[in-house]
């Protein structure tokens, strides 16, 4: 994923950039990393004003925290992904909480379904690392009908997720062309994706805190569960990945609010919601 804030968009091979990002999430097992991330979706619903009844799509669902949050509101849910096996654990878990939630492999860039289909179009943490932004945010628009409502949560550039791969930036060079995912957590950004097609775009910043036993655990973790992350350590040798590891420390540092030996570190994050016109 880049991490270089370009709005420039040379040639590029979007199709061979998906197929590799596509790689990169379906290693490791990112339900790991995403269940922690849970409340994150409990307050986009909030923030949507979620009725019960709503027809949702959750796009880029990932293994499902908006997709079951929206649930618990009683929506009538679809939840994409296109990793299957994220899909199948967000299967799951809708099964031990007893909902009926319809579960579809599908593109972000190229959603399977009708225009104005759904109340709600909503994605958190995911639609952002689409390398087509701007086909991607004509998706969600497309399928959100007239009055709906489109909710997004998105890391900022300066968040530590930024800054995470903006290091990884630094030993993996990123796809010449591919615009920054953070440029989905500016103001500027959102209204150029969703200007054309929104009656308001409102943007809160807020925080999604790290609560790990320690820096060396989130490493320890993110290494052995987060795609990109086990990507970047699999391709460098080992003086690079010992590198790596210290400007993640360091970087986790900065931030850490912890002083008992834990990892407590806030992540800034844009919650969006967009009423469409």
């Amino acid at each position: 994923m880049s991490a270089v804030l370009s709005t420039s968009s040379p040639a590029v091979d979007l199709a061979a950039v998906k197929t590799r990002q596509q790689a990169a999430w379906s290693a490791g097992n990112y339900a790991v990393v995403g269940t922690t991330l849970q409340i994150v979706g409990e307050n986009l619903c909030e923030a949507l004003d979620l009725r019960a009844g709503s027809r949702v799509l959750d796009v880029a669902a990932g293994n499902g925290n908006a997709t079951l949050a929206a649930a618990r509101r009683f929506s009538d849910v679809t939840s994409t992904d296109y990793v299957a096996s994220l899909l199948e654990s967000g299967r799951a878990r809708a099964q031990a909480e007893g909902h009926r939630i319809q579960f579809q492999e599908a593109d972000a860039e190229k959603l399977p379904f009708p225009d104005a289909s759904f109340d709600v179009v909503m994605s958190t943490f995911g639609v952002m690392f689409t390398p087509d932004q701007d086909r991607a945010a004509s998706e969600l628009a497309r399928v959100c009908k007239p009055g709906g409502r489109i909710g997004l949560a998105n890391w900022t550039p300066e968040s530590f997720i930024g800054q995470l791969f903006k290091t990884i930036g630094k030993y993996i060079l990123p796809a010449p062309g591919v615009k920054s995912p953070a440029l989905w957590g500016t103001k500027a950004r959102l209204a150029e994706l969703f200007g054309k097609t929104a009656k308001e775009i409102r943007t809160t910043p807020r925080d999604f805190t790290f609560r790990y036993r320690s820096p060396a655990h989130w490493i320890e973790v993110f290494r052995t569960y987060y795609g990109p992350m086990t990507k970047t350590y699999g391709a460098l040798d080992a003086e690079k990945q010992t590198a790596f590891t210290r400007d993640l420390l360091a970087l986790m540092e900065r931030d850490n609010r912890s002083d008992d030996g834990t990892l407590v570190l806030p992540s800034e994050y844009l919650e969006v919601v967009i009423e469409r016109k």
